[in-house]
């Protein structure tokens, strides 16, 4: 967090020549963090629409899409001299997590076996510990959590994103989708 109030002081600085006072960066540093639970709620509320529109699969894809997008926009906020794009990054990441979060239970549910359906279903809630496990250890000021690599840390789920978005067009699409949607009732076989 002190890296970037730094930059934001920096960039601050930078562009209009005077200091950024105390109070504006705690609220700068204040929007940074709870603009992604604005997008989350966002992302969350917005869900169900898009999931029985576009189904959960292209939801999902879609999604990976916007994390994505989210993760450049912080990754490269230092390159250019920009603290905005981590604001957008930030609600960008919130949205794509609050949809990822309802779409990725329902899809993994609708595909999956009866058998193995609540052992798959955990994965949501075992992999989100999981990634928060692996951004304390790559937020370690031994690996990504200094000065130079922080904008690196914040945009490292762009590769988790970039992975599904290569594997998940060979995951079939989910039987209640092709079924209600698409009335393909021998897809959903």
């Amino acid at each position: 967090s002190q890296y970037i109030q730094k930059f934001i002081n920096e960039t601050w600085l930078e562009r209009y020549g005077s200091v950024l006072p105390q109070e504006t960066l705690v609220l700068l540093w204040s929007l940074i963090v709870s603009v992604y639970c604005i997008g989350g709620t966002i992302g969350c509320l917005c869900s169900g629409y898009l999931t029985a529109k576009f189904g959960k699969k292209k939801c999902l894809l879609f999604n990976d899409v916007i994390l994505i997008i989210a993760t450049l926009h912080t990754g490269f906020s230092r390159r250019a001299k920009s603290f905005e794009m981590i604001l957008v990054g930030r609600f960008l990441e919130g949205i794509g997590a609050g949809i990822h979060m309802n779409a990725h239970v329902q899809y993994v549910g609708e595909i999956s076996p009866k058998k193995l359906r609540g052992f798959i279903n955990v994965t949501s809630t075992v992999f989100l510990a999981l990634g928060k496990t692996v951004a304390r250890i790559l937020g370690l000021s031994d690996l990504l959590g200094t000065e130079d690599m922080w904008n690196v840390l914040l945009s490292f789920s762009g590769l988790v994103a970039l992975i599904q978005l290569l594997f998940l067009p060979f995951f079939p699409e989910s039987p209640p989708y092709l079924l209600l949607q698409k009335e393909d009732k021998a897809g959903c076989l």
